[in-house]
């Protein structure tokens, strides 16, 4: 049975709102965060070396790291759903926006949010090269949103699945304020109305209000 470990307000929500795209079965296993730290707790620390979120089991198999997680249950259980082929036109913008979540966004967000936690002066030029280094980031999916309804194209894949988690929860332990985005948050509106989205956040992290704007 795949099991998904999920850490509550994590990247493995992505895990959770994947199986439910693709209505598999699975089981939820969650964990509360550390009340004092906001860390894992020492139980999830235990599944795995790396000690943080997502995890998944899939019989003997362990497995952490969100990209590898997503390509592996799609390539096992997905049946060629939400992933493009290489022949498909918008292949290459499906592999761009699909690594752009974490090796992007993702990195730039945490950056920022430690650097933050420094205290540092506000003109400090490492904090200000960090913040237009977010920004730019930003623009780009701004402007992507702007000319697509999905990351790939007309069409939903993992990529918005990766993507998704770094535009809203992050924004938990990395404000950024979207009022500059309006194609973003029209792009946040058509994930939130996705009923696998909302089934997702209901099971992994019922309660939270979710952050679409």
């Amino acid at each position: 049975m795949l099991t998904v470990h999920h850490l509550g307000r994590s990247q493995s929500e992505r895990i959770v709102w994947l199986c439910e795209e693709l209505e598999i079965p699975y089981a939820l296993k969650c964990y509360a965060r550390d009340a004092r730290t906001m860390l894992a707790p020492a139980d999830y620390k235990a599944l795995h070396d790396i000690g943080s979120a997502p995890v998944i089991t899939d019989g003997d198999l362990l497995l952490a790291e969100s990209g590898a997680i997503v390509e592996y249950i799609v390539a096992k259980y997905g049946n060629g759903r939400l992933a493009l082929a290489a022949d498909d036109p918008d292949f290459a913008h499906f592999l761009y926006w699909f690594h752009f979540a974490n090796g992007t966004l993702q990195a730039g967000m945490g950056r920022l949010m430690m650097l933050n936690r420094l205290k540092l002066a506000d003109d400090n030029p490492v904090l200000s090269v960090a913040r237009a280094r977010v920004d730019r980031a930003f623009d780009l999916i701004e402007a992507r949103a702007r000319d697509a309804d999905y990351l790939a194209g007309p069409t939903f894949t993992t990529a918005d699945i990766m993507m998704g988690f770094s535009l809203t929860t992050m924004r938990y332990f990395q404000p950024y304020d979207l009022k500059r985005c309006p194609n973003i948050i029209g792009y946040l509106a058509r994930i939130g109305a996705r009923p696998a989205y909302r089934r997702a956040m209901e099971k992994g992290d019922p309660g939270m209000a979710l952050l679409l704007t």
